[in-house]
C-alpha cells in the first residue's frame, strides 16, 4: 500500500511516518511526505496512492486548494486542530480525522476504520467535507420561518411552503394549506438562506418550491410560464425572468 503525508511540520510528519512504518494493520510499500499545496498538487497529478494523511493548514494555504487544483481519488485521513463543529462534519461524511496532538492508538484506530470503508469510499465526500469546514455559514440553511398569526407565533417548516411572493414592499409566505403570512424579509435576502435544491427565484416577485410546480409551459425561448399546484398571488401568468430561464431548466434537471 502507498501512502502520502501532506504536513509542513517536520516533527509531526516524522512522528506520523514512524508509527505507520511500525504498525501491522497494512503492509506499506511507500510513504511520501509532501510539505506544501504545490508539492501535493504535482504529486497527485502524477501518482495514484491508497491513502493520504492531510493537515488542514499548510504553510502556503489550506488543503481545500489541493482538491480544487487536482483530483484526489484516495481516502483522506485529516489532521486537524479544528473544534467540535469541524469534527462533526468529518463524522457526517464518514471520513476520519486525527486531532492534534494525537496518540499512536488514535492513528491505529483510524487505520482500522479505513480498512473497513476503503472499498466503498466516495471521493466526492472528501471535497464536500472541506467545503463545509472552510465555509461553515454555507451549511446553515434556514428550515423554519417564524411568523405572526393574530396573537400567536407560528413556526412554518420549509416543506409546508409553496412559494414566497413579494407584493409592494412586503414579503408573504404561502403554504400548502392555502394560508399566507407576512414575513419580515425580502426576496433578495431570503433566497440566500433557502435550500437551493428545493427553492428557486424565478423573477423579482416569486421564489417557488419545486414541489408546487404543476406545469412548465414554453411559449417561446424567451417566454416560459409556470402553472402552480396552488393559486398564485396574482391573476397574471407567472413568467420566469428571461435571464433565469436557462438556470431554471438546470435547476429542474437536478
Amino acid at each position: 500500500m502507498k501512502i502520502a503525508i501532506i504536513e509542513d511540520e517536520y516533527l509531526a510528519s516524522s512522528y506520523l511516518k514512524s508509527i505507520l512504518e511500525q504498525q501491522d494493520i497494512f503492509e506499506i510499500s511507500d510513504i511520501t511526505v509532501l510539505k506544501s499545496i504545490k508539492e501535493a498538487v504535482t504529486f497527485f497529478s502524477e501518482n495514484r496512492i491508497d491513502l493520504a494523511f492531510m493537515d488542514i493548514h499548510l504553510g502556503d494555504g489550506k488543503s481545500l486548494e489541493i482538491f480544487e487544483k487536482t483530483i484526489v481519488s484516495c481516502p483522506v485521513i485529516f489532521i486537524t486542530a479544528y473544534d467540535s463543529y469541524a469534527i462533526s462534519v468529518f463524522k457526517h461524511f464518514t471520513i476520519d480525522y486525527l486531532l492534534k496532538p494525537f496518540e499512536e492508538q488514535e492513528l491505529l484506530e483510524a487505520l482500522q476504520k479505513f480498512k473497513k470503508i476503503k472499498d466503498s469510499f466516495n471521493s466526492d465526500s472528501t471535497l464536500q467535507s472541506l467545503v463545509a469546514i472552510e465555509n461553515p455559514e454555507s451549511s446553515k440553511i434556514q428550515r423554519h420561518f417564524l411568523v405572526n398569526h393574530g396573537y400567536k407565533l407560528i413556526s412554518i417548516n420549509e416543506s409546508e411552503i409553496t412559494y414566497f411572493a413579494a407584493t409592494g414592499k412586503h414579503l408573504f409566505i404561502y403554504t400548502k394549506s392555502g394560508h399566507s403570512y407576512l414575513y419580515n424579509n425580502t426576496l433578495t435576502d431570503i433566497i440566500n438562506s433557502l435550500d437551493s435544491f428545493r427553492f428557486f427565484k424565478i423573477n423579482r416577485k416569486y421564489i417557488v418550491n419545486r414541489n408546487c410546480i404543476k406545469e412548465v409551459i414554453k411559449h417561446s425561448n424567451q417566454k416560459v410560464e409556470l402553472i402552480l399546484t396552488v393559486p398564485a398571488v396574482e391573476s397574471d401568468p407567472i413568467l420566469i425572468s428571461k435571464k433565469e430561464i436557462n438556470n431554471f431548466k438546470n435547476w429542474l434537471d437536478q
